[in-house]
């Protein structure tokens, strides 16, 4: 059977044909970049502007002069490294924990198959349903007095590794994931003598290495651009984030040099997405078919 198309086969075969279709699909192409790559243009260059030029009415296209002083000044003035690092010790320890243990209770749903397990899988997915900022002040009631032994988690990073655990999305798009596992592999692992941890371990995991580089990196960008929570959880400006300094710290800043933070601030999360896009394709497309 044919497939049908907005052009047939017929028309791209001609010249004028195949040459008006690669015109408007490059033209549609550049307008979609050029819609999503100006703005990260327009911050880069508007660092690199001078004060009155960034304020200027109409702006610039092009800086006049180019200044890099902007970026020295941000990452001297707004102390950038010491919230960076405040940043990715919170995303990787949030990351950790939460591989761990929404890993170990997706696959204890899927292939463990607990008592009334399925009433346990809605009571998780039912907290999606509930709106982030009505569970701020009950978390941070519990941070601020941890239940049974009565202890504060504020100014310190469990505050914030302890709350993205409980992450029902990712659970359930692990468990997804392990539902979609051919049940031949895992019964001749267990007819191999291997147990449930070792299955885990040196078949589940292995297999599954696009749906969790996934859920990493939706935990790593979860915590990096949060804002309310760490807020909240750190009063002391020492020990705060990058996302939470950068509004902190403006208030007598230069706009070039808070544009310029923002720029560095950025830089890890792009960097991050253009190193495992292949991993975020393939775990989009992860589970789609049963194998």
């Amino acid at each position: 059977m044919s497939t049908r198309t907005l052009v047939s086969p017929l028309t791209l075969s001609r010249p004028r044909g195949k040459a008006a279709y690669w015109t408007v699909f490059t033209g549609v192409v550049l307008l979609f970049a050029l819609a999503f790559l100006f703005p990260v243009y327009w911050m880069v260059t508007g660092a690199m502007k001078s004060p009155d030029e960034a304020a200027r009415t109409p702006p610039s296209l092009v800086p006049q002069k180019w200044h890099l002083s902007g970026y020295t000044d941000a990452w001297d003035l707004m102390q950038l490294p010491a919230h960076l690092w405040n940043t990715v010790v919170q995303a990787t320890g949030a990351w950790l924990l939460q591989l761990v243990f929404c890993t170990a209770a997706a696959y204890a749903l899927s292939r463990l198959k607990p008592v009334f397990g399925k009433l346990v899988l809605g009571g998780i997915l039912a907290t999606l349903m509930v709106p982030a900022q009505a569970l701020v002040v009950p978390k941070y009631l519990t941070v601020a007095d941890l239940p049974l032994i009565h202890t504060s988690l504020l100014n310190d990073p469990l505050g914030i590794w302890l709350p993205a655990v409980a992450n029902a999305f990712n659970l359930y798009l692990l468990k997804r994931f392990f539902d979609q596992i051919p049940r031949d592999v895992l019964e001749a692992a267990e007819i191999d003598g291997a147990g449930r941890l070792r299955t885990l371990w040196s078949i589940v995991l292995p297999m599954s290495r696009p749906v969790l580089g996934v859920v990493s990196i939706f935990a790593l960008v979860a915590v990096w651009q949060d804002f309310l929570w760490p807020l909240m959880v750190f009063s002391d400006t020492d020990k705060q984030p990058i996302s939470v300094a950068l509004v902190q710290l403006s208030q007598n800043i230069q706009l070039t040099v808070l544009i310029a933070a923002m720029v560095i601030a950025s830089i890890p999360m792009v960097a991050m997405f253009l190193v495992f896009q292949r991993h975020i394709i393939a775990g989009i497309s992860a589970g789609s078919t049963k194998g």
